[in-house]
């Protein structure tokens, strides 16, 4: 699989203050590695949007992370709020995260990140317009 990565997707890793740049990186990393493990993606491209890390494929939906400061224990990943990812995920994962709206899920900075159930997530999104019209987007 290709990456590409902007040079001002980098800028902002560097520039999450020290107390949650690893928690980003960990959410980087676990993207990329679960894109690196999907047969059908080819190509994976780092940018911003809106200001955010993001992560497009060509079949899929862009995945947004971030860490704001005006809620400082907190950092999400984020998804489009026009798709029906987060609303099912939260029927198959309403006891396992905690969801902010149609767009996002939330965590902690102290939180333990349930990997492979995150992983189910990462996937539907990132192969969303092949598994839309999929009940439970192919999880």
């Amino acid at each position: 699989m290709q990456i590409n990565t902007s040079s001002e997707f980098e800028q902002v890793f560097i520039n999450y203050p020290d107390l949650v740049r690893n928690n980003m990186l960990f959410l980087r990393e676990l993207i990329e590695d679960t894109a690196n493990e999907m047969q059908e993606i080819t190509q994976l491209e780092e940018t911003l949007k809106w200001g955010e890390p993001g992560f497009l494929t060509k079949n899929g939906s862009t995945i947004r992370i971030d860490w704001k400061p005006k809620t400082p224990q907190s950092y999400a990943m984020y998804f489009q709020c026009t798709s029906r990812l987060v609303e099912t995920f939260k029927i198959i994962f309403k006891n396992t995260f905690q969801f902010e709206g149609k767009r996002a899920i939330v965590f902690q900075l102290d939180d333990k990140v349930p990997v492979a159930e995150l992983k189910f997530c990462i996937k539907a999104a990132l192969t969303y317009h092949k598994v839309k019209h999929l009940p439970t987007l192919g999880i």
